[in-house]
């Protein structure tokens, strides 16, 4: 893999390389005529699932598969005790055409329109979202719908965004718009960024989201009410598979499965600030290429993703292998002498026995967050003990308990963890007074660089997408 991540001047604040649509992976043909019943799916032993390849549904990337969708898929099919067969489509109308025509048992992720309810089938709502009208900072914001008459507006084939526009255009006939047929909204709100078209539309989460890698975007204006995000079944008399749905999304409410879900995927997506997101580039251009291959070496040994461990290491030290604080930490990992000596390291100061050191101790920390935690929440747990240590974590999660929360859960631990520095909690916890904001800030950190990196490294499949449509001319550039 190239070091040099931030490339110019096309391929500066190229992220999202995921969400760009697969090769199509559809090897599904129904083995009944009919709808297939919730029964049959269980002795059949597969449940196939109609999804997209973007952030809030299935990225797929070189260390594996994530995203919101992806995680509530996995435990339905974990619930019914079957596997999951993912059909990723080349086109994202060709989604809305296979759930109609029942090639698939569930369609994931889909705004719920009174135009498609005519063709499928939805289960309860899990999430609020709005379209909005993206922008770039330093070009004239658009007030209304008339402003957009002004320049090139593109959305995604068969997207709900069109139902909305061609609503509007009754009353706004200067309306006027592209339709992409290989580009999800993701990929257009690159060309928003690189000033290749001048607006796209986007569901408020997806928005929010990229945000934090384009923070040159903002959002104009609403197009759209409140929408709703469901899963999509076909037409059927048999309400058995239905049923079951409903209930999972009834159960996961109500136990706070699903407000996991949605911090674990969008509580940081606002964390940095501007600054820090363009400072971080620079240094993943300047100074990460050197360290990187200690940073994969590291990470193979110690079953780590390279990209958390250098997140890590840039919140520790900005990746200065000479860095020093107050207190006496040192390196590339920061690490006190007595660490340092417990994992076999003499050089603190030396970026490879650094990071080596870094990566032993953090996995140690791992393996010392009890088993019954479950991943993401191990890793953050990890963390906030790399930072602050175990004894501090553990009173943080002992407070949770104290307070009706889960300890098992960071998302009420961070809610706990200001407290140890406030006198009528740190005066019974164990371990005593901590700074307690210190560690949420830490770990809050780590998961924006994390999120950034991903991005940055999975880049080139986006880039080549659109380098093709501007050769064969589907984009119409500005430049």
């Amino acid at each position: 893999m190239p070091t040099n991540l931030s490339k110019q001047p096309f391929k500066t604040f190229l992220c999202f390389v995921f969400f760009v649509v697969l090769s199509a992976c559809d090897n599904y043909s129904p083995s009944h005529k009919g709808f297939t019943s919730l029964e049959q799916i269980k002795q059949e032993g597969t449940i196939n699932i109609l999804t997209r390849n973007h952030p809030t549904s299935y990225p797929k990337f070189s260390e594996g598969s994530s995203g919101f969708e992806y995680d509530l898929i996995m435990l339905f099919a974990n619930r019914l005790g079957v596997k999951v067969n993912f059909i990723i489509p080349n086109d994202f109308s060709d989604i809305l055409k296979k759930i109609s025509s029942n090639q698939a048992h569930i369609a994931a992720g889909l705004t719920v329109t009174q135009a498609r309810k005519k063709n499928m089938r939805f289960s309860s709502t899990y999430q609020s979202i709005k379209e909005q009208v993206i922008y770039l900072s330093g070009k004239k914001r658009p007030k209304t719908l008339t402003d957009l008459s002004q320049g090139i507006l593109e959305v995604p084939k068969a997207s709900s965004y069109i139902e909305s526009l061609e609503a509007l255009k009754t009353e706004h006939p200067e309306l006027t718009w592209n339709t992409n047929a290989e580009l999800n909204s993701e990929a257009l709100m690159y060309l928003v960024n690189e000033g290749l078209i001048d607006y796209t539309i986007a569901d408020s989460h997806r928005a929010d989201s990229l945000k934090q890698f384009y923070p040159k975007l903002y959002s104009a204006f609403d197009i759209s009410t409140k929408r709703q995000l469901a899963w999509a079944l076909p037409l059927s008399n048999d309400n058995s598979l239905y049923n079951e749905v409903n209930n999972f999304f009834k159960e996961i409410s109500q136990d706070k499965t699903l407000k996991h879900l949605l911090d674990k995927y969008y509580g940081n997506s606002k964390n940095l600030a501007y600054f820090d997101n363009r400072i971080f580039r620079v240094h993943v251009d300047q100074r990460l290429p050197s360290l990187i291959s200690h940073f994969k070496l590291q990470a193979k040994k110690n079953t780590l993703d390279w990209r958390l461990l250098a997140s890590i290491g840039y919140q520790e030290s900005h990746w200065l292998a000479k860095a020093k604080s107050p207190t006496g930490v040192k390196g590339i990992m920061m690490l006190t002498k007595n660490t340092a000596k417990q994992m076999g390291i003499v050089d603190r100061t030396n970026p490879a026995q650094s990071i080596k050191g870094g990566a032993i101790y953090f996995k140690k920390l791992l393996k010392r967050i009890p088993r019954h935690i479950h991943q993401p929440d191990r890793t953050w747990f990890a963390l906030a003990s790399y930072n602050v240590g175990f004894g501090h974590l553990e009173d943080a999660r002992t407070i949770t308990k104290q307070r009706n929360g889960n300890p098992d859960k960071w998302l009420d631990v961070k809610a706990s963890f200001p407290l140890l520095a406030k006198k009528k909690w740190y005066k019974q916890a164990k371990y005593g007074y901590a700074r307690g904001n210190e560690p949420v800030r830490y770990v809050e950190n780590i998961r924006g660089y994390f999120n950034l990196l991903v991005w940055l490294t999975e880049e080139n499949k986006i880039e080549k997408q659109v380098m093709l449509q501007r050769s064969q001319g589907v984009i119409a550039s500005k430049l």
